[in-house]
C-alpha cells in the first residue's frame, strides 16, 4: 500500500544499489603505478566521496607528482577508460542484496524513483544492470559540476 505522505525516493548508486568500488580502486591503482606511486586499499579510502579530479590530485600528492591541467585531463580520461573496461562485463550478480526487489516494489506501488549520483557513468551501470526501467529521474555527474556532499545533485531535476 502506498503511503500518501511519501511521494518518492532518491537513491545513490555506488554502495547502495551496486558496489563498483573495487573497479575504481583497480583503475586508480593502475594509474598510480604509471607514476611509480604505491597505492593501497587504505589509500583508496581517501578517495571515497571525492570527485575524479580531486582523487587524481590526492594520488599525485602522495607521490609528489606535478602535472599541468592538460596532463591531468588526459590522465583522468585514461583512468575512466580503464574503469569502463573493468565494468564492461557488469551483470546483476553485482547488485547489492535486496536492491532490485526494493526498486521493483516501489515502482509497483507507483512511487517516483530518482537516482542522485556523482558518477558520470551512472547510466552505463544502470543499463548494464537492467535497472533503467525503475528510474523516473536520473541526476548524475554528467549534469552536475559538484560532487557530494555538496547538495547540487539533489537540487537538479
Amino acid at each position: 500500500m502506498k503511503n500518501e505522505q511519501v511521494r518518492g525516493f532518491i537513491f545513490d548508486l555506488d554502495g547502495v544499489l551496486v558496489d563498483t568500488a573495487k573497479y575504481h580502486y583497480s583503475a586508480w591503482k593502475r594509474l598510480a603505478n604509471v607514476f611509480g606511486i604505491e597505492f593501497s586499499v587504505a589509500d583508496n579510502e581517501l578517495l571515497k566521496g571525492v570527485s575524479r579530479k580531486q582523487s587524481l590530485d590526492i594520488i599525485l600528492n602522495m607521490g609528489n607528482v606535478h602535472l599541468n591541467d592538460h596532463e591531468k585531463t588526459k590522465y583522468l580520461e585514461v583512468k575512466n577508460q580503464w574503469y569502463l573496461e573493468l565494468i564492461s562485463d557488469l551483470n546483476k550478480s553485482e547488485l547489492l542484496p535486496g536492491s532490485e526487489t526494493l526498486l521493483r516494489e516501489l515502482k509497483e506501488n507507483d512511487y517516483s524513483i530518482a537516482l542522485g549520483s556523482a558518477s558520470s557513468n551512472a547510466k552505463t551501470i544502470l543499463n548494464a544492470m537492467d535497472l533503467m526501467i525503475y528510474f523516473d529521474t536520473i541526476v548524475d555527474g554528467t549534469v552536475t559540476t559538484k560532487s557530494k556532499p555538496d547538495p547540487q545533485v539533489f537540487n537538479i531535476g
